[in-house]
């Protein structure tokens, strides 16, 4: 019975947790790189059209990608912990009684 019980489970995969982990190391690249793709972008629309002030989109198109990575990994995370939360085991459970509150108020020495 055993034996059908190892061949009835999965086996966990063992790729998956490296996969995510990547993804958690190449927030930083990624803001690096949309800043200096932005920086880019500025200095061809620079060229281009030889006006100085266009290269300042750019960095600015660079800098809202970067927020923008940062926003979708937090919010990513953000529904990962609270999908862990719901868990039984990570519950938090408040045991309040009136006996344990104490008045920090007021001291009493």
């Amino acid at each position: 019975m055993a034996e059908t019980q190892n061949q009835e489970e999965e086996p966990k995969p063992r790729i998956k947790p490296i996969i995510e982990a990547a993804d958690s190391l190449s927030l930083g690249i990624s803001m690096v790189v949309a800043v200096v793709m932005g920086v880019g972008i500025g200095y061809l629309i620079r060229s281009l059209t030889e006006i100085w002030w266009t290269f300042w989109i750019g960095v600015f198109i660079g800098i809202a990608a970067a927020v923008l990575n940062v926003y979708k990994a937090y919010s990513k995370q953000h529904k990962m912990f609270e999908e862990l939360a719901k868990e039984p085991r990570y519950a938090i459970k408040k045991q309040l009684d009136d006996e344990d509150d104490e008045d920090y108020g007021e001291k009493n020495y």
